[in-house]
């Protein structure tokens, strides 16, 4: 056990590289209004897509560990990019060692173990950043929930940029978006089901609907993290006790304040006050 660690009830912590994770956040929030929040995103760094494992797992490392010493007990992963290249890492080799009664979550198990029960066809398309894909992590994830499933990926290295730059309307983001979509089904013409495994796509889905045939189910993974962190609480009375309960969302950012705050418009409905934070 670290000492150091506040020990008393805290906020659920939310990380993400970037923007991507308040769409997460947005749904745990419906789900579970009753509980505080503290999100923290690394913007300075982003993207984490196209970084090493490495490098990925350090940042990630360095932010859980700000979470959990502003008194997280429970620190939630909302970045397929930190939960495929650096959660197996924190669980395995650094909460033991830190501290045995925090956990750290991610977002695609959660996501995966929805998936057997949505597809006919037992084809399924994944679209995510590159890292991700390179990972194998859904491959790996999904295998384990039903055998029988064949999972293609498909690399989107813009997509998250283009939602970033308030461009999910524009034509550039339709033709990249159409582009990734053909090339997909051009793969595996089976898919009945694809899965955003980027916390930026849902800002896409009114255009990414636009060019998936009619009968693909298109999948985000808000609902089913937030269903999924529910039950996980519900399981982990211990852990519930060690969150504070009352309703509210704090923000912190590695990138300026002001443009935080600009940006995180794009992906919320209400105004937020963010601090900067320093990591590293």
């Amino acid at each position: 056990m670290n000492n150091q660690l506040p020990s008393s009830p805290g906020q659920i912590g939310v990380f993400d590289s970037g923007y991507g994770g308040l769409t997460i956040l947005n749904q745990m929030r419906r789900v579970l209004p009753q509980y505080d929040y503290l999100y923290l995103g690394d913007n300075a760094r982003a993207p984490y897509g196209p970084r090493s494992f490495d490098v990925v797992y350090r940042f990630t490392r360095e932010a859980v560990m700000r979470l959990f010493s502003m008194g997280c007990h429970l620190v939630i992963l909302a970045c397929n990019t930190a939960s495929a290249k650096a959660l197996r890492t924190l669980q395995q080799n650094d909460l033991p060692k830190i501290d045995p009664d925090r956990r750290v979550l991610g977002v695609i198990r959660p996501t995966a173990e929805a998936i057997p029960p949505l597809t006919a066809s037992r084809h399924v398309g994944i679209l995510a950043t590159e890292g991700t894909i390179r990972s194998k992590s859904y491959d790996i994830e999904i295998a384990h929930q039903a055998p029988d499933i064949t999972v293609t990926g498909q690399a989107c290295p813009l997509w998250a940029a283009i939602v970033e730059a308030n461009e999910a309307d524009s034509d550039g983001a339709d033709y990249f978006v159409k582009r990734c979509i053909d090339e997909l089904l051009k793969r595996d013409p089976e898919i009945d089901t694809m899965v955003l495994a980027c916390t930026h796509y849902p800002l896409l889905m009114k255009t990414i609907r636009k060019h998936v045939p009619e009968g693909i189910k298109v999948v985000s993974q808000g609902e089913y993290v937030a269903d999924s962190l529910a039950k996980y609480l519900e399981r982990h009375p211990d852990m519930e006790a060690r969150i504070t309960h009352g309703g509210t969302c704090r923000y912190l950012t590695t990138e300026n304040p002001d443009r935080f705050t600009e940006c995180a418009q794009i992906f919320l409905n209400e105004p937020v006050i963010v601090d900067n934070v320093t990591l590293g």
